[in-house]
């Protein structure tokens, strides 16, 4: 099977008054990869920010990040994923960063987050192939959740 994404990035922000050593090793947790780029910005208030991003093209490490997330939020996705994956068949999720920071992973509903991205591999490149195909990759890390329907060849 092929990379269930052509790409895929994981990001998030340091804002100055955050513990940068305990950001960074939440990140590099969900990420997998001591590897990432580390850029420096500045806030709306003139504050230093950290900008990290993580880049994965193979399906181990995508494999990866979504097997750290857990079978609760894999469902949340797999059960979402129409609302997860836009019409470029780009998948999004934001993840609530200070739940990350102690060991605990799910959707935020605010701007404090961990963002994961990519474009999910799909041929046609249709918003549906690339839901069913999302799914499927969701349903082969957790044997619990439901297979995808097959595609109507009709």
């Amino acid at each position: 099977m092929q990379a269930p994404f052509h790409w895929l990035r994981v990001e998030t922000f340091i804002s100055a008054t955050e513990k940068e050593g305990l950001v960074t090793e939440t990140f590099r947790t969900l990420a997998g990869t001591d590897e990432f780029r580390t850029d420096v910005s500045e806030s709306e208030h003139g504050n230093q920010m950290l900008i990290l991003q993580a880049m994965m093209s193979h399906k181990k490490e995508q494999e990866g990040v979504f097997s750290r997330l857990g079978e609760e939020l894999a469902r949340e996705l797999y059960d979402g994923a129409e609302e997860k994956i836009d019409d470029d068949c780009v998948f999004y999720v934001r993840l609530d960063k200070q739940k990350a920071v102690c060991g605990e992973y799910s959707v935020a509903h605010h701007g404090d987050v961990i963002s994961i991205t990519g474009k999910v591999a799909s041929n046609p490149a249709r918003r549906e192939v690339a839901v069913r195909n999302m799914r499927a990759f969701l349903s082969s890390l957790y044997p619990s959740l439901p297979q995808p329907e097959p595609a109507d060849r009709s």
